[in-house]
Protein backbone atom coordinates (compact mmCIF):
# COMPACT_ATOMS: atom_id res chain seq x y z
CA UNK A 1 0.00 0.00 0.00
CA UNK A 2 2.91 2.52 0.79
CA UNK A 3 4.41 2.72 -3.01
CA UNK A 4 0.71 3.00 -4.18
CA UNK A 5 0.42 6.76 -6.06
CA UNK A 6 -2.02 8.88 -3.85
CA UNK A 7 -4.33 9.62 -7.18
CA UNK A 8 -4.70 5.69 -7.74
CA UNK A 9 -6.43 5.88 -4.15
CA UNK A 10 -8.28 8.94 -5.38
CA UNK A 11 -9.20 6.84 -8.97
CA UNK A 12 -10.37 4.01 -7.17
CA UNK A 13 -12.64 5.68 -4.36
CA UNK A 14 -13.17 9.64 -4.47
CA UNK A 15 -13.89 9.45 -0.79
CA UNK A 16 -10.07 8.78 0.29
CA UNK A 17 -9.60 12.74 -0.99
CA UNK A 18 -11.35 13.90 2.17
CA UNK A 19 -8.97 11.95 4.42
CA UNK A 20 -5.75 12.95 1.87
CA UNK A 21 -7.42 16.91 2.33
CA UNK A 22 -7.11 16.47 6.18
CA UNK A 23 -3.52 16.00 5.67
CA UNK A 24 -2.88 18.97 3.83
CA UNK A 25 -1.74 15.79 0.87
CA UNK A 26 -2.28 16.96 -2.95
CA UNK A 27 -3.99 14.69 -4.39
CA UNK A 28 -5.03 16.07 -7.68
CA UNK A 29 -1.93 18.10 -9.11
CA UNK A 30 0.97 16.11 -7.41
CA UNK A 31 -1.37 12.80 -7.44
CA UNK A 32 1.96 10.69 -8.67
CA UNK A 33 3.34 10.63 -5.55
CA UNK A 34 3.68 7.67 -3.48
CA UNK A 35 1.85 7.36 -0.19
CA UNK A 36 5.55 6.70 1.46
CA UNK A 37 6.82 9.95 0.01
CA UNK A 38 4.31 12.08 0.95
CA UNK A 39 4.23 10.90 4.56
CA UNK A 40 8.12 11.51 4.28
CA UNK A 41 7.72 14.60 3.23
CA UNK A 42 5.19 15.80 5.22
CA UNK A 43 5.83 14.10 8.27
CA UNK A 44 2.72 11.94 8.59
CA UNK A 45 2.23 8.83 10.33
CA UNK A 46 2.07 6.31 7.48
CA UNK A 47 0.45 3.73 9.71
CA UNK A 48 -2.30 6.07 11.18
CA UNK A 49 -3.08 6.99 7.54
CA UNK A 50 -2.86 3.82 6.20
CA UNK A 51 -4.94 2.75 8.74
CA UNK A 52 -7.69 5.49 8.28
CA UNK A 53 -7.47 4.81 4.22
CA UNK A 54 -8.04 1.14 4.93
CA UNK A 55 -11.17 1.68 7.02
CA UNK A 56 -12.93 3.87 4.44
CA UNK A 57 -12.11 1.76 1.69
CA UNK A 58 -13.31 -1.34 3.54
CA UNK A 59 -17.04 0.77 3.58
CA UNK A 60 -19.39 0.27 0.53
CA UNK A 61 -19.89 3.81 -0.44
CA UNK A 62 -23.46 4.07 -2.26
CA UNK A 63 -23.27 5.59 -5.40
CA UNK A 64 -19.84 5.68 -5.73
CA UNK A 65 -19.13 6.26 -9.25
CA UNK A 66 -15.82 3.96 -10.92
CA UNK A 67 -14.74 5.91 -13.41
CA UNK A 68 -11.42 4.50 -14.21
CA UNK A 69 -13.95 1.80 -16.21
CA UNK A 70 -15.90 4.89 -18.03
CA UNK A 71 -15.02 4.93 -22.12
CA UNK A 72 -12.63 7.46 -22.34
CA UNK A 73 -15.09 9.24 -24.52
CA UNK A 74 -17.86 9.65 -22.10
CA UNK A 75 -15.14 10.67 -19.53
CA UNK A 76 -14.73 13.23 -21.67
CA UNK A 77 -18.13 14.41 -22.21
CA UNK A 78 -18.55 14.25 -18.68
CA UNK A 79 -15.59 16.53 -17.67
CA UNK A 80 -16.62 19.25 -20.27
CA UNK A 81 -20.33 19.43 -19.49
CA UNK A 82 -19.96 19.07 -15.46
CA UNK A 83 -16.81 20.92 -14.42
CA UNK A 84 -15.93 23.04 -17.55
CA UNK A 85 -19.47 24.40 -17.40
CA UNK A 86 -19.27 24.62 -13.21
CA UNK A 87 -16.08 26.80 -13.77
CA UNK A 88 -17.90 28.93 -16.92
CA UNK A 89 -20.86 29.81 -14.53
CA UNK A 90 -18.95 30.46 -11.61
CA UNK A 91 -16.10 32.84 -12.84
CA UNK A 92 -18.39 35.95 -13.92
CA UNK A 93 -19.72 35.97 -10.19
CA UNK A 94 -16.79 35.37 -8.42
CA UNK A 95 -14.81 38.21 -10.36
CA UNK A 96 -17.89 40.33 -9.85
CA UNK A 97 -18.22 39.53 -5.73
CA UNK A 98 -14.29 39.82 -5.10
CA UNK A 99 -14.48 42.98 -7.09
CA UNK A 100 -17.25 44.39 -4.75
CA UNK A 101 -15.32 43.13 -1.50
CA UNK A 102 -11.94 44.75 -2.09
CA UNK A 103 -13.74 48.02 -2.99
CA UNK A 104 -15.80 48.19 0.19
CA UNK A 105 -13.54 45.67 2.28
CA UNK A 106 -9.83 46.19 0.86
CA UNK A 107 -8.73 48.68 3.38
CA UNK A 108 -9.65 46.91 6.69
CA UNK A 109 -8.89 43.51 5.00
CA UNK A 110 -6.06 44.32 2.59
CA UNK A 111 -5.24 40.80 1.82
CA UNK A 112 -8.94 41.36 -0.60
CA UNK A 113 -6.74 42.46 -3.00
CA UNK A 114 -4.69 39.93 -3.72
CA UNK A 115 -7.15 37.03 -3.44
CA UNK A 116 -8.77 38.85 -6.25
CA UNK A 117 -5.84 39.77 -8.33
CA UNK A 118 -5.34 36.18 -8.11
CA UNK A 119 -8.77 34.64 -9.22
CA UNK A 120 -8.65 37.10 -12.10
CA UNK A 121 -5.31 35.33 -13.34
CA UNK A 122 -7.32 31.79 -12.41
CA UNK A 123 -10.43 32.92 -14.83
CA UNK A 124 -8.01 34.33 -17.42
CA UNK A 125 -5.67 31.28 -17.55
CA UNK A 126 -8.70 28.55 -17.37
CA UNK A 127 -10.71 29.63 -19.98
CA UNK A 128 -7.68 29.76 -22.15
CA UNK A 129 -7.07 26.00 -20.83
CA UNK A 130 -10.63 24.69 -21.03
CA UNK A 131 -10.78 25.91 -24.62
CA UNK A 132 -7.53 24.28 -25.79
CA UNK A 133 -9.00 20.42 -23.88
CA UNK A 134 -12.36 21.08 -25.79
CA UNK A 135 -11.00 21.97 -28.89
CA UNK A 136 -7.61 20.44 -29.14
CA UNK A 137 -7.44 17.25 -26.74
CA UNK A 138 -10.79 16.01 -26.08
CA UNK A 139 -11.41 15.83 -29.53
CA UNK A 140 -8.59 13.73 -30.41
CA UNK A 141 -9.31 11.10 -27.41
CA UNK A 142 -13.13 10.81 -28.81
CA UNK A 143 -11.60 9.99 -31.86
CA UNK A 144 -9.44 7.73 -30.94
CA UNK A 145 -11.67 5.96 -29.06
CA UNK A 146 -13.84 5.70 -32.62
CA UNK A 147 -10.96 4.39 -34.24
CA UNK A 148 -10.64 1.72 -32.07
CA UNK A 149 -14.38 0.74 -32.59
CA UNK A 150 -14.41 0.77 -36.09
CA UNK A 151 -10.98 -0.35 -37.19
CA UNK A 152 -10.17 2.92 -39.14
CA UNK A 153 -7.30 4.67 -39.07
CA UNK A 154 -6.87 8.77 -37.86
CA UNK A 155 -4.71 10.93 -39.16
CA UNK A 156 -1.81 11.44 -37.17
CA UNK A 157 -2.34 14.86 -35.02
CA UNK A 158 -0.34 18.19 -35.68
CA UNK A 159 0.73 18.12 -31.72
CA UNK A 160 2.62 14.70 -32.80
CA UNK A 161 1.51 12.45 -29.81
CA UNK A 162 -1.01 13.15 -27.39
CA UNK A 163 1.49 13.12 -24.67
CA UNK A 164 2.37 16.66 -26.21
CA UNK A 165 -1.18 18.34 -25.19
CA UNK A 166 -1.27 16.29 -21.53
CA UNK A 167 2.26 17.71 -20.55
CA UNK A 168 0.65 20.83 -21.01
CA UNK A 169 -2.47 20.68 -19.13
CA UNK A 170 -0.35 19.44 -16.23
CA UNK A 171 1.63 21.77 -16.11
CA UNK A 172 -1.34 24.30 -16.35
CA UNK A 173 -3.12 22.64 -13.46
CA UNK A 174 -0.08 22.81 -11.26
CA UNK A 175 -0.30 26.84 -11.87
CA UNK A 176 -3.62 26.81 -10.83
CA UNK A 177 -3.34 24.19 -8.02
CA UNK A 178 -0.63 26.63 -6.53
CA UNK A 179 -2.79 30.19 -6.94
CA UNK A 180 -5.69 28.06 -5.03
CA UNK A 181 -3.26 27.26 -2.20
CA UNK A 182 -2.14 30.88 -2.10
CA UNK A 183 -5.62 31.79 -2.27
CA UNK A 184 -6.26 29.29 0.57
CA UNK A 185 -3.91 30.36 2.64
CA UNK A 186 -4.21 34.46 2.30
CA UNK A 187 -7.86 33.64 3.19
CA UNK A 188 -7.29 31.61 6.11
CA UNK A 189 -8.78 28.44 4.42
CA UNK A 190 -11.78 30.57 3.73
CA UNK A 191 -12.30 31.44 7.16
CA UNK A 192 -14.40 34.84 7.23
CA UNK A 193 -13.31 37.97 9.39
CA UNK A 194 -15.66 38.11 12.57
CA UNK A 195 -16.68 41.76 10.79
CA UNK A 196 -17.67 40.03 6.97
CA UNK A 197 -21.09 40.74 5.38
CA UNK A 198 -22.97 38.54 4.02
CA UNK A 199 -21.50 38.90 0.50
CA UNK A 200 -18.54 38.75 2.02
CA UNK A 201 -19.48 35.01 3.71
CA UNK A 202 -21.12 33.50 0.79
CA UNK A 203 -17.77 34.40 -1.46
CA UNK A 204 -15.43 32.69 0.39
CA UNK A 205 -17.63 29.83 0.31
CA UNK A 206 -18.03 29.75 -3.50
CA UNK A 207 -13.93 30.50 -3.30
CA UNK A 208 -14.18 27.06 -1.46
CA UNK A 209 -16.76 25.26 -3.34
CA UNK A 210 -14.37 26.18 -6.49
CA UNK A 211 -11.20 25.07 -5.57
CA UNK A 212 -13.09 21.45 -4.59
CA UNK A 213 -14.88 21.27 -7.88
CA UNK A 214 -11.30 22.62 -9.20
CA UNK A 215 -9.57 19.32 -7.16
CA UNK A 216 -11.71 16.21 -8.52
CA UNK A 217 -11.78 18.09 -12.60
CA UNK A 218 -7.94 17.97 -11.95
CA UNK A 219 -7.98 14.35 -10.54
CA UNK A 220 -10.25 13.01 -13.08
CA UNK A 221 -7.72 14.71 -15.89
CA UNK A 222 -4.48 14.07 -14.25
CA UNK A 223 -5.07 10.45 -12.72
CA UNK A 224 -7.47 8.84 -15.21
CA UNK A 225 -8.34 10.30 -18.74
CA UNK A 226 -4.96 12.13 -19.28
CA UNK A 227 -2.81 8.16 -18.29
CA UNK A 228 -5.46 6.19 -20.19
CA UNK A 229 -5.67 8.37 -23.03
CA UNK A 230 -1.33 8.04 -23.48
CA UNK A 231 -1.72 4.01 -23.05
CA UNK A 232 -4.91 4.09 -25.94
CA UNK A 233 -2.59 5.89 -28.25
CA UNK A 234 0.56 3.68 -27.55
CA UNK A 235 -2.46 0.24 -28.64
CA UNK A 236 -2.72 2.04 -31.59
CA UNK A 237 0.46 2.69 -32.92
Amino acid sequence: MKNRTIGSFVAEDFRTAAVFNKYGIDFCCKGGRTLDEVCEKKAVDAEELMGELERLLSQQAENNIDFRHWPLDLLADYIEKTHHRYVEEKIPVLLQFLNKLSKVHGERHPELYEINELFIGCAQELSQHLKKEELVLFPFVRKMVSATITGQPIEAPHFGTVENPVAMMMHEHDGEGERFRKIAALSDNYTPPADACNTYKVTYAMLKEFEEDLHKHIHLENNILFPSAIVLEHKMN
